[in-house]
């Protein structure tokens, strides 16, 4: 086997596991990161109803045009510090983190981060 697709395998098996444990309601919401080499992306998901209800990504031209490279660090944390926006301009204050099978360093970290510095808690 490939080691990206060991990598990748592990990446699953991560994922599974966190979100047996993992579920978002209305009051508290999940907040889902995903990352690409080039993109982030993070997402408020009510799981009760199956319902997405704020999403913010590197692809939005309010933060896009602001960077230089979309797929680092300083990225993530506009993308954390925006979602963190939106999520109490929809009275959102508390949130389950999943980072989606990821390790918690590096992009995924400086949102988290970001995130709980503009208002987040969780």
């Amino acid at each position: 086997m490939s080691s990206q697709s060991q990598k990748s395998l592990s990446r699953l098996k991560r994922k599974i596991r966190v979100r047996k444990k993992i579920r978002g309601a209305s009051d508290r919401p999940r907040l889902n990161i995903f990352k690409s080499a080039k993109h982030i992306y993070a997402q408020l998901i009510d799981d009760t109803n199956g319902a997405t209800l704020a999403s913010v990504s590197t692809l939005a031209d309010a933060i896009k045009s602001d960077l230089n490279y979309t797929g680092n660090i300083e990225a993530a944390k506009k993308v954390g510090a925006s979602i963190a926006k939106v999520a109490l301009e929809k009275g959102i204050t508390s949130v389950v983190f999943d980072r989606n099978g990821f390790l918690y360093h590096g992009r995924i970290k400086a949102l988290a981060d970001a995130a709980r510095e503009n208002g987040l808690s969780f």
